[in-house]
């Protein structure tokens, strides 16, 4: 690369690290490659669900220049003082699949990109559990429809709910998840208890045509867990 060229690369990864880092105290190979409008963060979130078979395949510039500025934003978090932490990054689908980001698949640069880099000003505790929460598998999102006529791309059948894959709709039923119980908005403290104590659980949404965006209705829940977290509120407030 023209050392010209490389200095202004320079420029634009150190500009979207400083911007990632002010907002959120950490800052990922992923923020900064949208930062400088090589990830359209619609292709980040395709890749997030599962629907995408590895990022750099939506990255919108050539694997050295993507190499370049990965190298770039290294140099500039280890200057900084920030805090290395690998995260793990799991897909939202069903499989809960470990996600890919190198078209090589190959396990350093696979490292190189699940690494976070965390801000000094942080306590241990705050970036222990800051890194801990990133890592978490993201909440399993279910669709309550509203077109009633949808059928599962798997078996043909439907249900009063979906979840999206490539190919498309799914019924619970085939991703096992049919003998949940569907918990509605509301009470929040039944709602903690019931998914603290469920082994599996789902958010369920619905689309709304007023706001046009998806709204959360409820969890899906194990009904030995909302029988027991009901059980629980009903003794601490009898009467």
């Amino acid at each position: 690369m023209h050392p010209h060229n490389r200095k202004k690369l320079d420029e634009r990864v150190i500009r979207a690290a400083e911007a990632a880092l002010a907002a959120q105290k950490y800052v990922r190979p992923v923020d900064v490659l949208v930062g400088i409008g090589w990830l359209d963060p619609g292709a980040l979130k395709r890749w997030q669900r599962g629907e995408v078979d590895y990022l750099e395949r939506v990255v919108q510039t050539n694997l050295p220049r993507i190499s370049e500025a990965m190298k770039l934003f290294r140099s500039w978090a280890a200057a900084e003082g920030l805090t290395a932490s690998e995260t793990h990054y799991i897909a939202r689908a069903p499989s809960r699949r470990t996600l890919r980001f190198s078209k090589s698949g190959n396990p350093t640069i696979e490292k190189l990109y699940r690494t976070h880099w965390i801000s000094g000003e942080l306590s241990e505790r705050k970036r222990e559990l800051l890194a801990e929460r990133a890592s978490r598998a993201p909440e399993l999102l279910v669709i309550q429809p509203l077109n009633e006529t949808w059928k599962c791309h798997r078996c043909g059948g439907t249900g009063d709910f979906l979840i999206m894959e490539s190919p498309g709709p799914v019924c619970l039923r085939c991703t096992g998840l049919d003998d949940l119980e569907f918990l509605s908005a509301g009470d929040a403290l039944l709602t903690r208890r019931a998914k603290a104590k469920s082994a599996r659980h789902a958010v369920v949404v619905r689309f709304s045509k007023s706001r046009r965006r998806y709204e959360r209705q409820g969890l899906l829940v194990e009904p030995r867990a909302l029988t027991e977290a009901q059980r629980e509120l009903d003794r601490q407030n009898p009467g």
